[in-house]
């Protein structure tokens, strides 16, 4: 759960995010986001330039059935377990300075397994922190890394992904150490695609 300041996206008194079925059931609107969510991420997500707007076009994708403002910056300041994400007033220029230097690093085509696990692990990282949106971030990341390990032609095994592993290693990114994540990405890429 997200800590926010005067966070107008909730029902009034509660920490419940308004949504499309108007469901107040923190529980409910859990388990229909993921059910939904899911669903648009087996199907073929938004084509892009693996820039800022495409990365906003895979979340409005993946929760366009959820909220109103899927696809939108956040407008509110969170935190989550004391660490404060960039703040809204700056998600723009941050996420604009990323997608740019992904775009000048040639959307880490040509890397080795090894350089591409480490400088993809640091652009989630910085990606993570930037946390453009209210909710859904960390599943609009996850499709998001998918492409662009695809266009840098390493193919992915979600089957082997273990989800706490890996919440565990944004965290550890989060405080600055990006190993843990790298180690992951590396334990992700199918044998095949790299080599």
């Amino acid at each position: 759960m997200y800590d926010a300041v005067a966070d107008d996206y909730c029902y009034p008194g509660t920490t419940v995010l308004k949504n499309k079925l108007d469901l107040r059931s923190a529980e409910e609107l859990a388990a229909f986001e993921a059910e939904v969510s899911d669903a648009r991420a087996d199907e073929e997500l938004p084509a892009g330039n693996l820039d800022y707007e495409h990365f906003k076009s895979i979340h409005r994708h993946l929760f366009q059935d959820v909220y109103d403002w899927a696809g939108e910056p956040r407008t509110v300041r969170i935190s989550k377990g004391g660490s404060m994400f960039c703040f809204p007033e700056n998600i723009e220029a941050e996420a604009t300075k990323l997608f740019t230097g992904l775009r000048r690093n040639g959307f880490l085509r040509g890397l080795d397994l090894k350089d591409f696990a480490e400088r993809s692990a640091h652009f989630l990282a910085v990606l993570n922190a930037i946390h453009a949106f209210r909710e859904g971030n960390g599943r609009t990341q996850l499709s998001f890394f998918l492409l662009l390990a695809d266009q840098a032609g390493y193919a992915l095994t979600l089957q082997e992904l273990d989800p706490g592993a890996f919440l565990a290693a944004m965290v550890a990114s989060f405080d600055g150490d990006e190993a843990p994540l790298a180690a992951i990405i590396k334990q992700l890429i199918d044998s095949e695609s790299a080599g």
